[in-house]
């Protein structure tokens, strides 16, 4: 069983950390950001000053925090990881961040002798619960497999990509094909609704069809009964899709439609929805169409 630093507590970190800990791993945790939650401290978890602390005395240090600022506060603060990490040991960065800051990252951690992941995530607040999150991993093939065993803790689909910023940058991806995917199904519900038929009905039967999809089948019912609690607030899907778009414009290429579906979560920001759950596109739709796909007619 291995000695793990955890950084990062949140919606997504405290349930990952409690299903390391459940698989018998020892938790470090850092307070240089907020007291350490009391249940994982009562269950063995270790509380620490610093991250400088934790990866002086873990094996593996996870962080898993909410953008690239956060990260690089972590790593490079005066106290920070960097300052503690040595030879032999893995940091494994979960958070879903900028690939190009993620290789600088590593660069890093790399120079201090140990080794990095980027290990970005997919399957929200319900995955981390049920230790079923999908896993892209960015980094060496031995470290890898050195840190297989704590990801199968936390998930199941694990895939090593292929080098430093390569799971970043599937992440990016798989952020691009689910906010295109929830925009088509709101554009798809909110076309029935108004045009007269039961969207509850339309869903059921598309369902069967090739147009059925796990956000059709998840997200759709949540459009359809309003149920906007996160989930994955549209705000950090925002911050994915700037990834993608701000890497968009450092590759040359056109990225249209993740525009497109961006400015529509812009629209839900404006109307005070930035902590919705990203399934509440539909409600920018419906502000734009001054219809509710919910209001009986």
């Amino acid at each position: 069983m291995a000695k793990i630093g955890f950084i990062g507590t949140g919606i997504m970190g405290h349930p990952m950390a409690a299903n390391l800990q459940k698989a018998g791993h020892n938790l470090l945790l850092s307070e240089h950001h907020g007291k350490a939650p009391a249940d994982l401290i009562a269950a063995g978890a270790v509380a620490l000053a610093s991250p400088k602390e934790v990866a002086q005395e873990a094996e593996f240090v996870i962080i898993m925090v909410p953008d690239t600022p956060q990260v690089e506060d972590v790593l490079l603060r005066a106290d920070g990881v960097a300052a503690g990490i040595g030879k032999g040991k893995i940091v494994i960065d979960m958070s879903s961040i900028s690939p190009t800051a993620t290789k600088a990252f590593a660069a890093k951690i790399n120079e201090k002798g140990a080794q990095y992941l980027d290990a970005p995530v997919s399957g929200g607040e319900v995955g981390a619960k049920a230790a079923t999150l999908s896993i892209m991993v960015g980094g060496d093939s031995q470290a890898f497999e050195r840190a297989l065993p704590l990801f199968q803790s936390m998930g199941k689909n694990i895939t090593l990509v292929g080098g430093n910023g390569d799971g970043q940058t599937a992440k990016v991806a798989n952020q691009i094909i689910v906010a295109l995917n929830i925009q088509a199904v709101a554009e798809a519900l909110l076309f029935a609704a108004k045009n007269g038929a039961d969207p509850a009905k339309v869903r059921e039967a598309l369902m069967g069809g090739f147009a059925s999809s796990r956000i059709l089948e998840v997200h759709g019912e949540r459009m359809i009964k309003g149920t906007f609690d996160p989930g994955f607030r549209i705000n950090l899907h925002q911050k994915d899709l700037n990834l993608a778009l701000s890497g968009a414009r450092e590759l040359g290429i056109n990225l249209p439609n993740t525009a497109n579906a961006q400015q529509v979560f812009s629209t839900c920001n404006a109307i005070g929805g930035g902590n919705w759950d990203h399934s509440a596109l539909i409600k920018g739709l419906e502000h734009m169409a001054n219809f509710s796909i919910r209001d009986k007619h």
